[in-house]
């Protein structure tokens, strides 16, 4: 196993007393939860635009703003001159009232991120490893979480939300697929990881499949904000995915929705197999092997990727064509304004993937269908983790999108 860590720190010298925060024990009413996601969702509203937006009286606005900003949840920005009327000034979330611990388990690597108000990563430990095992990554989760406090005031980490995890369900599937022996991921099948973290911690503890956050994490803090319905696209270890309908995330009855690793699709060679098997890290991983090429640099750092020439284009452009055959099969079911596609690589990968993936498509008869617009995700290499770490902050203080969508704008 490898382990790398990154810090950054951007807490102001002059950090307000956010005593009333983080560390209170009551969850904020419902009214506050929608303030404060009306802000966020709008970086920065003024007093009088909330009550618009919201349905809520100018005075009862007026009480909110006064008890969030109080407790250090909101700042004020600066005023707003040249308008009719009264300068207005928009309010703001503040991004060091809260923080929150997000765990991204993969089949390669872990992660762990300290997340703050805004969606800001301020510190990160990574760990790589050949195949996941629960004695390598409880530790890492649970002495990285130490580490990172360490490095934090006393009242910083009291503003400690709680930790949430994003891990793949089923852990033991495709165990062959990334070279694990079947006997040790079976292991998995007993673990609870929720209730084995929650047991050595004092934060609330969050879990959720890792697809999903990332979707989430793209909904919340990407550019799925101006899309109300998309496909999401993860393409990791294994491509996973998931769904937005309405502006809000739908995991369908089993929660499995939008997991299109399974799609059939049809391979250079004409043979049916699922997407994971053609659109998945772990498959560049073996055509690397094959041209004698050392694969771990694909996993010490997922932004820093060399060009490994044409091994990774071969890559791209077979992922590209079977992106395509379940980018048609999903707008033929539902019709997305967009499929997102983001992944566990640098920028200039993700670039190649999409602009392949939109030419993959012209080859196709796209009669009768309604093709989405394709494009990149926003949030990155990180979205498994930030989705992850927004699970606690959505708990005690904001609402999810669909809330949201419903805002007054009369």
């Amino acid at each position: 196993m490898t382990r790398s860590a990154e810090a950054t720190r951007h807490t102001p010298a002059n950090a307000p007393d956010l005593s009333g925060g983080a560390n209170q024990v009551r969850v904020r009413a419902y009214n506050e939860r929608l303030v404060l996601s009306l802000v966020r969702r709008h970086s920065g509203l003024s007093k009088a635009e909330i009550a618009r937006r919201s349905g809520l009286s100018a005075q009862t606005v007026s009480v909110i703003m006064r008890s969030l900003e109080s407790d250090g949840l909101l700042v004020r920005g600066e005023r707003l001159r040249g308008k009719v009327g009264q300068p207005s000034t928009p309010m703001r979330l503040n991004p060091d009232a809260v923080f929150s611990f997000g765990v991204k388990i993969g089949r390669r690597s872990v992660d762990l991120v300290l997340m703050d108000f805004v969606g800001r990563i301020r510190l990160k430990l990574r760990n790589t490893y050949p195949y996941p095992m629960p004695e390598w990554i409880l530790p890492f989760v649970i002495n990285g979480m130490a580490e990172l406090e360490a490095r934090l005031s006393e009242d910083e980490r009291e503003r400690i939300a709680g930790i949430g995890i994003a891990a793949p369900f089923e852990m033991w599937s495709w165990a062959q697929e990334v070279g694990a022996p079947q006997k040790e991921m079976d292991r998995w099948r007993g673990v609870d990881l929720r209730a084995e973290i929650a047991d050595q911690v004092s934060y609330p503890v969050f879990l959720q499949n890792d697809a999903t956050s990332a979707c989430g994490a793209e909904l919340v803090f990407g550019s799925g904000q101006n899309y109300p319905d998309f496909l999401y696209v993860f393409i990791g270890s294994f491509i996973g995915g998931g769904v937005v309908l309405n502006s809000a995330l739908f995991s369908g009855r089993t929660g499995a929705a939008g997991a299109i690793g399974p799609l059939p699709v049809q391979g250079r060679d004409g043979s049916t197999v699922p997407l994971l098997k053609i659109a998945s890290i772990f498959v560049l991983e073996d055509m690397l092997r094959e041209h004698h090429v050392d694969p771990k640099p694909l996993w010490f750092s997922p932004d820093d990727w060399i060009d490994f020439g044409e091994p990774l284009e071969r890559w791209i452009q077979n992922t590209a064509a079977a992106l395509a055959q379940a980018v048609l099969a999903a707008a033929s079911i539902i019709d997305f304004a967009s499929v997102i596609i983001d992944g566990g690589f640098p920028s200039w990968v993700r670039a190649r993937i999409v602009a392949a993936t939109k030419k993959a498509l012209d080859l196709h008869d796209l009669q009768g269908v309604v093709v989405p617009e394709i494009r990149e995700g926003a949030v990155g290499s990180q979205a498994r983790a930030i989705g992850g770490a927004s699970l606690p902050l959505f708990s005690r203080y904001l609402l999810d999108q669909n809330v949201l969508f419903k805002e007054t704008t009369a």
